[in-house]
């Protein structure tokens, strides 16, 4: 008699560059990256809110360098290609700056990277599913958003604005992906485009080239493509934006836990963002090392001290070697103290608005995806 196969699915979610809080995302973390190129060891945390025309600054720095925050913010937003005033935000939209010096209360537990910046914990992740080592879901999501950017800076669909996600749902028998069961896109589109002309074009231009480059495939009727049938302005105009806001899906996408807090507009100090990166290098060079199939790492940390309260590693049953071979493994890796995370990663340098949009953790140029030779 036949074993039954055991099949589930999983859906995961990404968001555009140009989705609001991605706007938030990208605007904090510019301001960063121009305050570490001048003042690697500055202290911040920015906070951005995008509304219907309007964009306001919120948080704390502590810093030497000086940099222009309105011209920051404005530039960013052209870039992502709110350029309209008529869609009801754009790089014109009311500017307030609202940041103040860094509380020294704060500040005392936290000089030199010698403490953690704030309490919490922190999950890494790695699977074996995707190149990148991580879950296909959520890789497959964030290709999709990729693409749908791509095709619009490069007027490949001259019709889309900026604004969108994407869904994706994997098929798993026994605990592999084998098929995609549904692809969800949203994207935003000027208004002499029909329903059917943007799902063909998104079918396409999008889903059938980014399938196919993980020998995957979907037939037009499995997709669903903006689920009300139209949506004509894009951004804050429709959906104000927050920092912060999209940790599942800057994360892995659901799959795995995730922590308390978010990255964008974070110094290293903060562990909530520094934690998370260190969590993540352990557990992809665990199962790049081929010691896992699957691993997840969790620390956690209390302000102004350095060390973590916690660090646990789980391999869910897969591991090749003892669990006493994983953590000696880690230990030589990475030391989990803030000095040590900031030091071997090399994070106080301007690298953080790449991460503002598609996901942290998958993109090999990033210093917490390198795998050790």
């Amino acid at each position: 008699m036949s074993k039954s196969t055991n099949q589930t699915f999983f859906t995961s979610e990404s968001v555009c560059a140009g989705h609001p809080d991605k706007i938030a995302d990208r605007i904090s973390d510019a301001i960063l990256d121009a305050i570490l190129a001048q003042d690697p060891h500055a202290r911040t945390g920015i906070e951005t809110i995008a509304g219907a025309n309007r964009v306001e600054l919120y948080g704390e720095i502590n810093t030497t360098a000086k940099v222009d925050f309105e011209k920051i913010t404005r530039d960013t937003i052209k870039i992502l290609g709110y350029t309209n005033p008529d869609w009801g935000f754009s790089q014109e939209s009311q500017f307030e700056n609202h940041i103040h010096q860094q509380s020294p209360e704060i500040a005392q537990g936290t000089n030199d990277d010698d403490g953690a910046g704030d309490q919490g914990m922190m999950f890494g992740f790695a699977v074996n599913e995707t190149p990148e080592l991580m879950p296909l879901p959520i890789a497959i999501a964030h290709s999709l958003t990729r693409r749908l950017d791509e095709v619009r800076e490069k007027n490949i669909l001259s019709y889309i604005r900026p604004d969108g996600k994407s869904q994706v749902t994997v098929r798993y028998e026994d605990g592999k992906p084998v098929g995609i069961e549904t692809v969800v896109i949203a994207t935003a589109h000027d208004e002499d485009t029909t329903e059917t002309e943007v799902k063909q074009g998104i079918y396409d231009h999008v889903i059938s080239p980014v399938l196919e480059s993980y020998d995957l495939n979907i037939s037009k009727e499995a997709l669903i493509v903006n689920g009300t049938g139209l949506w004509h302005i894009p951004g804050p105009e429709s959906d104000a934006g927050l920092t912060g806001r999209k940790i599942v899906v800057d994360t892995y996408g659901g799959y795995a836990r995730v922590g308390g807090g978010a990255f964008s507009g974070k110094d290293p100090s903060k562990v909530d963002r520094s934690g998370a990166y260190a969590a993540r290098y352990i557990a992809k060079n665990i199962v790049a090392k081929g010691l896992a199939t699957k691993c997840e790492v969790g620390l956690a940390y209390v302000i102004g001290k350095s060390e973590p309260l916690m660090k646990t590693i789980d391999v869910y049953g897969t591991g090749t070697v003892t669990q006493e071979d994983i953590e000696k493994f880690a230990e030589e890796l990475i030391h989990c103290s803030v000095k040590g995370i900031v030091s071997t990663l090399d994070l106080r340098r301007p690298i953080y608005q790449a991460t503002s949009a598609y996901g942290h953790f998958g993109d090999k140029d990033l210093p917490w995806e390198a795998i050790v030779a």
